[in-house]
């Protein structure tokens, strides 16, 4: 298995960069296969998401769509990605993304809740509390 970095799928999606794009691609094709596929670790999903949205504008729906496009690439595997595919509905309902998985992670490891001072997210997530 290869792991994949951020600016990997970053020119595989966006096209920003023809010839990294292709070679990105190319590399895809010939390297990771099902039975081998590419790996895509939780910080690079995060990472990914900040960068599509601060760097490139995307909307959250043209986001949530190329996330959904990885998911389903059975050359690729995302870790987590039964928590991933919460995550998307959260932040397809305006939750933001980061958030999201950090609640949905922490939950999954056996967290009761996860305290913050961001009361937005306390009163959005149902596993997010505001600290006292």
């Amino acid at each position: 298995m290869i792991g994949l970095d951020t600016n990997v799928l970053l020119r595989l999606l966006t096209g920003d960069h023809h010839g990294q794009q292709a070679r990105a691609k190319a590399y895809l094709e010939t390297h990771c296969t099902p039975e081998s596929p590419g790996f895509i670790n939780r910080v690079v999903i995060v990472e990914l998401v900040w960068v599509l949205e601060s760097a490139y504008d995307y909307t959250t729906e043209q986001t949530a769509s190329a996330l959904e496009a990885l998911l389903r690439t059975q050359r690729l595997t995302i870790e987590a990605s039964s928590a991933v595919w919460a995550v998307l509905d959260a932040y397809r309902a305006g939750v933001d993304f980061a958030d999201a998985f950090i609640g949905i992670t922490n939950h999954d490891a056996g967290c009761d809740t996860t305290v913050t001072f961001d009361q937005r997210a306390a009163k959005r997530l149902p596993h997010f509390a505001a600290l006292p």
